[in-house]
């Protein structure tokens, strides 16, 4: 291998590396005020807050992932941060139904926003 194309490679290798780590997004610290409740109905019922807390519970223990549906109408999904993975209807589960305040990190993918939970309580 001549010295330019030793070059050329090491070039390219450092411009591989420096894409993949601006592509690692680590979270943007948030708090969200608004409603738990149940995936579907965020979606298909147009509600701006959930029926009540027994339908949100039931369509959670039914397998529909909560969700928070945000006093400004963003639906954030909540996700494990570590890998593999796990749902977070058991964490969302107590809340189901209830205006919330929420915080932790949010990611936003394809059109989806999310949030990994440190920390969640009942709005007062």
């Amino acid at each position: 291998m001549t010295f330019r194309n030793a070059v050329k490679m090491s070039l390219a290798i450092a411009l591989l590396a420096a894409l993949f780590a601006s592509g690692t997004d680590t979270g943007k610290s948030i708090t969200v005020k608004g409603y738990v409740l149940d995936s579907a109905c965020a979606f298909t019922k147009g509600l701006k807050k959930p029926i009540g807390p027994e339908c949100a519970t039931a369509c959670a223990k039914a397998g529909s992932p909560l969700v928070i549906l945000s006093d400004a109408g963003t639906i954030y999904w909540p996700i494990a941060d570590t890998t593999p993975s796990s749902g977070q209807n058991d964490k969302l589960l107590p809340f189901a139904g209830q205006k919330v305040t929420a915080s932790g990190k949010a990611f936003a993918q394809g059109g989806s926003t999310a949030i990994v939970i440190d920390k969640i309580e009942v709005q007062k």
